[in-house]
């Protein structure tokens, strides 16, 4: 017998319990409530009994989210929704009971906010397709895809699996609770809000349909979230293929296709996930992911910001294991040690500017071993980006010393040759 969702199974103590470890674990700002993820264990103990009761009998308002700007990888902003923790916490228990009954039934060619699938397996899926001879690329971008979500259709995608009207009342509360921004509630009429546990889950409901549809179409693919990728033979049938699979998303799913950034192409010519496969069928970072990068250096390694060296070393190491952990897949050789080169210089730049004046950096570089006959020959009132080349720079701080002091660069994660 296939297992259904009730409300009392999302709240059975297990579930419950796994919720507030989730929440808790996952941290996070509070939302418009101002409680932390540290007060929620406290908060249930005195205030469960209530909780359970109106949500048992239907009664339980969440409160709306708390919008808040996050800076899109490709520039500009996108909206951020944070529910309050109590309402984390609730949605988390429902997404464990409808994941668990939802999950088994979706494409395997869908990667995205899955138990056990990542966006590592999305791009060797789509490598496996390009070397077995599909090299057109069909990239389609849904545009403002967790705006333009339609609450009915994603409910009656709900309520296939599930009948307990309990639940479907409160999911449908959970997407009406409008958004707080500026001190003013604005009502939701659509959209799933990007920050909420449910939201994933939602998501890949919605654009099930999709995957159905291209698989009886028998389209190789790859979806993570609203990312998606089809693989051809032929600039002919991509040409076909993206006219069909665009009208059919417009028509059924009612949300816009971004023809600014959707294309065919080669997949050497585009980008999925971050990732770039080459003619070879390599795996290396996409020029937008490397500049990304770039642009994130220069704004760490700034020499105004108000940082100790220790700061400034911890920062970055958090964010340079984070980066190197995703792009560990890469096998092209050259991009890594041509940007540790670059990132070594923008350091050193750094650190030059940090020394203030001529006598700062003569002190600086004789404690760190520059010869008085080197010192003579360095103009301490240099410009930063000249000097982070000369030889007293690179002695002070060589590629050792660097890496000693734990100011890593991605040739640190390079593979071992041979």
């Amino acid at each position: 017998m296939e297992p259904t969702v009730t409300m009392e199974r999302v709240l059975e103590p297990s579930n419950l319990n796994e919720a507030l470890r989730v929440v808790r674990a996952n941290g996070g700002a509070p939302g418009v409530d101002g409680m932390r993820t540290e007060a929620l264990a406290g908060h249930l103990r005195e205030h469960w009994p209530v909780i359970e009761e109106k949500v048992r009998a239907g009664r339980y308002k969440p409160a709306p989210v708390k919008r808040v700007w996050i800076e899109k990888p490709g520039g500009g902003e996108r909206p951020l929704g944070i529910p309050s923790v109590m309402d984390r916490f609730l949605q988390q228990a429902l997404a464990q009971s409808l994941t668990a009954v939802f999950d088994p039934k979706m494409s395997e060619h869908s990667y995205g906010f899955r138990p056990g699938r990542s966006a590592h397996q999305a791009v060797e899926a789509a490598r496996a397709y390009v070397r077995a001879g599909k090299s057109w690329v069909v990239d389609i971008d849904l545009k403002s895809f967790f705006d333009e979500v339609d609450h009915a259709r994603v409910l009656r995608c709900v309520a296939a699996e599930v009948s307990d009207g309990a639940i479907l009342r409160l999911i449908g509360r959970f997407l009406r609770a409008g958004v707080y921004e500026n001190g003013q509630r604005t009502p939701t009429s659509k959209g799933v809000p990007q920050g909420g546990p449910l939201s994933p889950l939602l998501a890949n409901l919605y654009l099930d349909a999709l995957d159905k549809e291209l698989e009886n179409r028998g389209l190789s693919f790859c979806r993570y979230a609203d990312d998606c990728n089809i693989y051809v033979g032929s600039e002919k049938a991509a040409a076909r293929v993206f006219e069909s699979v665009v009208k059919w998303i417009e028509k059924h799913l009612k949300i816009p296709v971004n023809r600014d950034k959707s294309d065919i192409g080669r997949p050497w010519e585009r980008q999925f996930l971050g990732y770039q496969i080459t003619e070879r069928h390599e795996l290396k970072p996409a020029p937008k992911s490397l500049a990304r990068l770039r642009e994130r250096v220069k704004r760490h390694f700034d020499w105004r910001r108000p940082l100790t060296s220790t700061e400034l070393r911890d920062e970055w190491q958090s964010y340079i294991r984070g980066w190197c952990a995703y792009y560990r897949l890469a096998e092209h050789p050259f991009w890594r040690e041509d940007i540790s080169r670059w990132i070594r210089r923008r350091i050193r730049c750094c650190f030059w500017q940090r020394w203030h004046d001529a006598q700062g950096r003569r002190n600086a570089l004789e404690r760190m071993g520059v010869s008085e006959k080197v010192l003579r020959r360095t103009p301490l009132w240099g410009a930063a980006w000249p000097m982070s080349k000369h030889p007293a720079m690179h002695t002070a701080l060589n590629n050792k010393c660097l890496e000693s002091t734990g100011f890593w660069t991605p040739s640190r994660w390079a593979p071992a040759s041979g």
